[in-house]
């Protein structure tokens, strides 16, 4: 029987966001119905709020979320009910050219449910990358589930966007390792993310930027071996200083804007990678001499989700959480109720909180 429960919506560009009924269908043939433990409140979220990905509204928002199965539909081998599970917005198609080429972490036929939610009324929903999971019960493709260890919902959930993006940035598609240097530019929870996953890899230098004293501060936290405040600093002149005048291996440009962008290029060692996980809006342009970029070798790239491959990395950091080797706690500034969401958008803009994190049943 299909079940109606509480989920928050964006309704209008703009508009507040709302509480309301939703209908969450029983699973069809290879999807899941996950009951949320919690989710974390992203920026992408903010974005789909105010029109920045497309106009589908209304948007059930919400897709930083861990859980635990309550039921499968038909085929459904991965997961079971009772497992607890990370929702992931990269369900693999396994027969893409991506996948067959054995590079299943760009695939390029990710799926969702294909069954929708609904408003009461009928109304069709179009959940935040492919989850929605601002809401008691969800429904997903089961390839979106990623089975792990049970661990604190609130903290290993943000592996789900925000600090899956960061890690792999710097070590899946910027390849740092011991005894590079790294610079990362924009220093929020993906950002952190990514200076947390370099001092895994065994980084030896890794330079915060930001303009921002407050992040720099927090940055140190997560691993920031120098800092840098490109509001009264030039950032490249800076990098180049720290890192004995020739740049950095790795830049991650963790903020998706021209400028900085236009830093993380000059801010490299020759031969060395820049790595754009920053979203930037599609009026956004950069240009750069061609003569630089070929002068200059090495690699730009862009950096889709940590290129990371759920199945492999999510139970990974789980564990490297479970050590105390990686500080997903860190991350989590609070813990707030479903009906705060709206008032942890106003703390995002005023650059107040990593990430706040609804737990469902809290404040309810």
């Amino acid at each position: 029987m299909p079940q109606t429960v509480k989920g928050v919506i964006a309704r209008a560009k703009g508009a507040e966001v709302e509480l309301v009924d939703i209908v969450v269908p029983d699973p069809g043939p290879g999807e899941a119905v996950v009951k949320v433990e919690s989710c974390g409140v992203c920026h992408t979220d903010l974005h789909y709020r105010e029109g920045g990905i497309n106009d589908d509204y209304p948007f059930l928002l919400g897709h930083e979320a861990a859980g635990t199965v309550e039921a499968v539909g038909e085929g459904v081998t991965e997961v079971a009910p009772g497992d607890f599970v990370i929702l992931n917005w990269r369900a693999v198609c396994g027969q893409c050219r991506a996948c067959l080429k054995g590079k299943p972490w760009y695939c390029f036929a990710t799926h969702n449910a294909k069954q929708k939610m609904t408003l009461t009324d009928g109304t069709e929903l179009s959940p935040a990358l492919g989850i929605g999971a601002f809401i008691d019960k969800t429904l997903v493709a089961a390839g979106q589930c990623t089975k792990v260890d049970r661990a604190d919902a609130a903290a290993v959930g943000l592996l789900g966007c925000g600090v899956m993006a960061g890690f792999g940035a710097a070590v899946n598609t910027g390849g740092v390792g011991r005894g590079d240097s790294i610079a990362v530019i924009g220093c929020g929870g993906v950002g952190n993310a990514a200076i947390a996953g370099a001092r895994v890899a065994g980084a030896t230098t890794i330079i915060a930027v930001d303009v921002d004293a407050r992040k720099l501060e927090a940055a140190k936290t997560f691993g920031a071996t120098h800092t840098v405040d490109s509001s009264t600093q030039d950032a490249v002149e800076a990098i180049r200083a720290l890192t004995g005048g020739h740049g950095a291996d790795v830049v991650v440009e963790a903020v998706g804007r021209p400028e900085t962008y236009e830093q993380a290029f000059y801010a490299r060692d020759l031969a060395g990678t820049v790595v754009l996980v920053g979203v930037p809006t599609p009026d956004k342009q950069v240009t750069l001499p061609m003569i630089e970029i070929f002068g200059r070798g090495g690699s730009l790239k862009s950096s889709w989700y940590g290129d990371c491959l759920p199945s492999r990395d999510f139970p990974m950091l789980v564990e490297l959480y479970r050590q105390g080797r990686f500080d997903l706690d860190a991350f989590v500034t609070e813990r707030i109720g479903i009906t705060d969401v709206e008032a942890a958008f106003d703390k995002m803009h005023r650059g107040e909180v990593l990430r706040s994190v609804v737990v469902m049943g809290e404040g309810q």
